[in-house]
Parts: C-alpha cells; structure tokens; sequence
C-alpha cells in the first residue's frame, strides 16, 4: 500500500505541477489578448478575474491530456534514475501494475477534462459571451445575425436572438414537403418561448399552391417545436463549442446549422475526448523501463513527447475529417485513442519482455 500511495503521489504531482504550468501560460497568453479591452471598458481588474474565471473550464480541456503526458513523463523518468523501478521489478512488481498505481491521477485528470467540457463549459461560455456583449461600446458592437438553421424538417432565418435565448427577432420559417418543395412560409417580427411552444407575434402565413401565393395575417400564432433556449444561444454565440447534450439535442430535431456528422462526432469526442488522458499516461509509461545511464533514456523520453503531440494532431485530424462526413464519426473518435494506445503498449510490451 505504501508503495502504490508513493507511486500516485510521485505521479500526481508532476501532472499537478504540469497542469498549473500550462494553465498559467494558456491563461497569460488569453489575457494578454483581452486586457487593454476590459480595462478600456471601464471593469477594472475584478473585469480581468472575472473574464480568467470564466475561461478556465475551457482552458482545462485542452491543457488535461498535455499535463498528464508531461506529468507522466517527469514522474517515470525520476523514479527511473532513483532506480526505483529497478527495485519494484526486483521485488517482482510488474511494469503494468506500476502503470496501475499511476493510473488514478491520469483518471482523476480525465473526469476534471469531463466536468469542465460537459457541465462547467457549458453554463459559463454562455455567461461569458452576455457578459462581453453587455460590456462592448456601442461604436464597436457587431450584428450576431442573421441566422441560419433547421429545426426538425422546418428551414428558420433569425435576425437576432435574447441573451437568454428565450425570443427571436426578424423571424422567417420555411416550410417543405416530403419532396423537399416550399409549401409554407411564416413571418413574424418577434418569436417568443411560452411554456413549451413559441409565440410568434403579427405572423404573416404564406401558402404555395402550384403558382398561387396566399397570404393570412394574424395577430398570434403557435410555432410547434424542439427548439429551446440553449439551442437558440449555441446557435448565436460567437465561438460556438458544443457539449454532448447540445449535440444530442441537435440530432433529436433542435436547432441545427451543421451536417449530422458534426454533431455525431461531436457527441461521441465528448465521451472518448477524455480518455486521452489514459492514452498520455500509457505513451509515457515506457520511460519507467529506460535505461538513463546509456542514449536509450533520452530517447524514450524524446519519443514519448514526440507520440503525445503526434496523437493529439492525428486525433485532432480525424475529428475534423469525422466533422465534415468524410469518415464514419466512430473511426475518426476512437481511431486515435485506439491505435496510439495500442502502440503505446506494445512498446511496453517489448521492453517488459
């Protein structure tokens, strides 16, 4: 017990120190580019705290799988040159048991990667994103819309939407049948969200039968559909990153403005994203059987940071090709993990044998 508790905390650590690294210069580097803008406004530096904290989820998702790679690294080359592993193995301690003894830090790093991606991210970008619009001068504020999206079978233009995501204005639906042929037009100034259908106020209804337009004035209708707030604020934010339930949402007949792939892959990268942090810890694990006296240490621990930056772009690659369609989302989620860890324990492997 003792040993294993040595062994996580030795590894843990370094990921810890890794994390803090990489999460200060990600955080000086954001910083240096919105600074000048939140002080010119007027917010002070409580302005600059409040823009850093509400950045930080997502800052933790991309530096989690990085600080457990260079966590990992640090850790299995020390216990290396303080002969450590020499030991363990003497004793008869496997190099895969002294790779489960570290595995709770790399996991503990995963689900921090999970919670801040999927539940924190989620409830602070919209916060965020309010919160600089509210701030920004009149001079210099941009149009968000108009929109374009689908909900369900439905084609919806918006000129622009609430912070809240609870109405839309300059609304425009298009209607189509089965054939794909417009049928139906609707136009209303202002769509409000009552209950669990949207309000749409002066709606001008267009019917198309053949080459014969008629039009119905009314002073309310009810537009049926999945549409709800947080769809509506994913679809005007200006860096829109969806979450799983956004993505579900979406492939469930939300509001959409992407091809069904994306959000496939989108919602499948959310639970397989995560795992490449296991994926960090394995490539960097044959660096506890280097051997620092000779070239082989060096080369171990070049290799290992060379396969982790080499993962996260051939992972990154595939997500974007998953994205546009042009291969199965299954593949182009689990295909890095899978083959850079199956990599990763055949080296292994080799210098356990």
């Amino acid at each position: 017990m003792r040993l294993q508790f040595y062994v996580l905390k030795v590894t843990a650590t370094r990921i810890l120190g890794a994390a803090a690294v990489l999460m200060g210069i990600l955080q000086v580097l954001d910083l240096l580019e919105v600074t000048t803008d939140i002080l010119d406004r007027g917010l002070g530096v409580a302005g600059v705290f409040y823009y850093a904290a509400l950045r930080a989820p997502r800052l933790v998702e991309q530096i989690a799988p990085i600080s457990v790679l260079a966590g990992g690294l640090f850790a299995f080359s020390q216990l290396a040159r303080e002969s450590a592993i020499i030991a363990m193995r003497a004793a008869g301690i496997s190099a895969y048991r002294i790779l489960a003894m570290a595995a709770p830090a790399a996991v503990a790093m995963m689900l921090l990667d999970f919670t801040c991606a999927q539940v924190i991210a989620p409830r602070t970008d919209p916060i965020l994103d309010a919160w600089w619009r509210a701030s920004t001068p009149a001079a210099e504020r941009k149009e968000t819309g108009p929109r374009s999206f689908r909900v369900g079978d439905d084609l919806v233009v918006a000129a622009a939407s609430a912070p809240d995501g609870r109405s839309l204005s300059g609304v425009k639906i298009y209607r189509r049948d089965p054939a794909g042929r417009l049928v139906e037009r609707i136009e209303a100034p202002r769509a409000t969200l009552g209950g669990t259908d949207w309000q749409l106020s002066r709606a001008v209804s267009t019917r198309f039968e053949g080459e014969v337009a008629r039009s119905v004035t009314s002073g309310g209708m009810t537009w049926t559909s999945a549409l709800r707030p947080r769809d509506v604020q994913a679809l005007f934010s200006e860096n829109p990153t969806p979450s799983a339930a956004t993505a579900r949402r979406a492939l469930l007949k939300g509001g959409t403005d992407r091809p069904a792939s994306y959000y496939e892959t989108r919602l499948l990268s959310a639970f397989a994203g995560p795992f490449g942090a296991l994926v960090m810890l394995l490539l960097s694990a044959p660096v506890a059987l280097a051997n620092f006296r000779s070239r082989q240490g060096a080369v171990l621990l070049t290799g290992g940071l060379a396969a982790g930056l080499v993962f996260l772009v051939v992972d990154g690659l595939l997500s974007a090709l998953g994205e546009s369609g042009a291969i199965s989302p299954i593949l182009a989620v689990w295909g890095g993990p899978v083959i850079f860890g199956s990599l990763a324990l055949y080296a292994l492997v080799t210098l356990e044998g």
